[in-house]
């Protein structure tokens, strides 16, 4: 059986994950959206950098999914629930299941219980089932640990770390991570909320809920990793005093415990990337990925991974914690 899919959003991610679904014999492109006028009209593979399949950029949803039967539509838009409930709600009566990798998206019953509930009884409505989920949020930070607490008896607390060297990550992904910002710049974007690795409060609360756990408060504390000497970054160069990166910290607390802890660091030339994974239970574990796990490979990877499982769903908005697990499938 042939899975037909639409893509709806073109940047850095939508053109790897074409890549991606182009390299499986039983995905089908059968349409691309995408706002931006200056692609309107273009190959979406060629987009990719890859030789034109026939299915071209349009901003129109009518046209690409009104006259055809669509499976799912790979949605790679932005990391808020603000910015994606529009889409969602314009999609959705199209009777189209729907795979995102906004961030926010990944687990929103807890920090968006409106939006949530809406998306959810919409999709109901429909038949459909919406997943949002990625390399982090949606894997390495909330789906794996939760995973590997299969085997604990008990467990007490949990500590995950993601350290990554940002130095050969796309450029928007170093810009978001405030990399060549002065400090003024980075505690600016800070405040008004654009620069920040989104998604830890979903992770923490994706956790929590699966294991059982009431948090009484989280934390979200962002600070920036600075030069201590000028570093080049592409083209540019980063000065001392200069950010290289975040360090960023999430803290699920019971009472005064901290039972849960997301330690998440990227910057320019960071000497150590690694995905740790410490529980604290009976029996305890610790493992780490030496080398970290490539955010944009697995990122394009897991969105088309879980197209078998969000197809098969059970209609609403869905959740790595309640559907059948992701693996690659060939």
């Amino acid at each position: 059986m042939t899975v037909k899919v639409v893509q709806m959003g073109l940047g850095p991610i939508g053109n790897k994950a074409t890549r991606y679904l182009l390299e499986r014999g039983n995905l089908e492109i059968v349409g691309a959206i995408d706002l931006d006028p200056a692609k309107a009209g273009k190959d979406v593979a060629a987009l990719a950098g890859l030789n034109p399949i026939g299915v071209t950029v349009t901003s129109d949803l009518g046209q690409v999914l009104g006259n055809k039967k669509v499976d799912v539509v790979l949605l790679t838009t932005t990391s808020t629930m603000a910015g994606i409930v529009d889409q969602l709600t314009s999609l959705i009566p199209y009777g189209v299941n729907i795979v995102s990798s906004c961030e926010e998206l990944s687990y929103p019953w807890v920090t968006q219980p409106r939006m949530s509930r809406l998306i959810d009884e919409l999709s109901k409505k429909h038949g459909v089932s919406v997943l949002s989920n990625g390399v982090n949020p949606g894997f390495l930070m909330d789906f794996l640990p939760l995973a590997m607490t299969g085997v604990c008896r008990t467990v007490r607390q949990i500590t995950v770390e993601r350290i990554q060297d940002a130095t050969f990550r796309r450029i928007p992904f170093q810009k978001k991570i405030g990399a060549g910002c002065t400090q003024a710049e980075f505690q600016a974007r800070v405040k008004e909320g654009t620069l920040r690795h989104v998604g830890l409060t979903e992770s923490l609360h994706m956790i929590a809920a699966r294991l059982g756990w009431k948090l009484d408060r989280t934390e979200d504390l962002i600070s920036p990793i600075l030069a201590k000497h000028s570093v080049k970054m592409g083209q540019e160069t980063i000065e001392e005093d200069q950010a290289l990166g975040v360090q960023q910290i999430g803290r699920g607390m019971v009472g005064d415990k901290e039972v849960i802890t997301l330690f998440f660091r990227a910057a320019i030339g960071e000497p150590e990337s690694r995905d740790r994974i410490i529980i604290d239970g009976a029996p305890s574990i610790d493992t780490c990925i030496k080398g970290g796990v490539n955010g944009d490979v697995a990122t394009c990877a897991v969105l088309v991974n879980s197209i078998p499982t969000v197809i098969n769903a059970r209609p609403g908005l869905r959740t790595m914690a309640d559907i059948e697990p992701v693996s690659f499938f060939q």
